[in-house]
């Protein structure tokens, strides 16, 4: 349940009406294990990578993909071809479901596993129109010529 009034924001702005989308659906993006456990990290202005621990995976058991801005995360792990008799298992080699929701511009960049880590780069790729930029001012009043056909 919201507890935000988002009323106030909408007679004002334009287009963040995906932010109350985004706040109601974050409640249901965690899993409710924590399996497997991540890291998300900043490695600059616009770069971000997200590292899950997955030990007892190889790389042909994952499947990423993006969809309508949300990184999903998955791991199936194939099933043991003999049977195997544990006194203590403490390595989960389940399979999960993971998701991430990405803002506005944020894409994919490429993914790694390596030491039972697997890792996904993120970028932020900001359009030219919402880079900033100088605008320079003018002296004088700015003539138009007109040409003729």
């Amino acid at each position: 349940m919201r507890q935000f009034d988002f009323a106030p924001l909408y007679r004002s702005t334009v287009g963040f009406d995906r932010l109350a989308k985004l706040l109601d659906g974050v409640n249901g993006l965690e899993a409710a294990d924590g399996y497997p456990p991540y890291n998300i990290e900043r490695l600059a202005e616009n770069d971000y990578r997200i590292t899950m621990a997955v030990a007892g995976f190889n790389k042909d058991e994952f499947k990423i993909e993006v969809k309508e801005q949300t990184l999903i995360v998955s791991g199936q792990k194939a099933p043991e071809e003999k049977e195997r008799v544990f006194l203590h298992r403490g390595i989960a080699a389940r399979s999960f479901e993971r998701r991430f929701q990405l803002a506005d511009h944020v894409e994919v960049n490429g993914a790694d596993f390596t030491d039972g880590l697997l890792h996904i780069d993120l970028v932020r790729n900001l359009p030219e129109r919402m880079k900033p930029r100088t605008i320079s001012i003018g002296v004088g009043p700015k003539q138009i010529e007109a040409t003729t056909a």
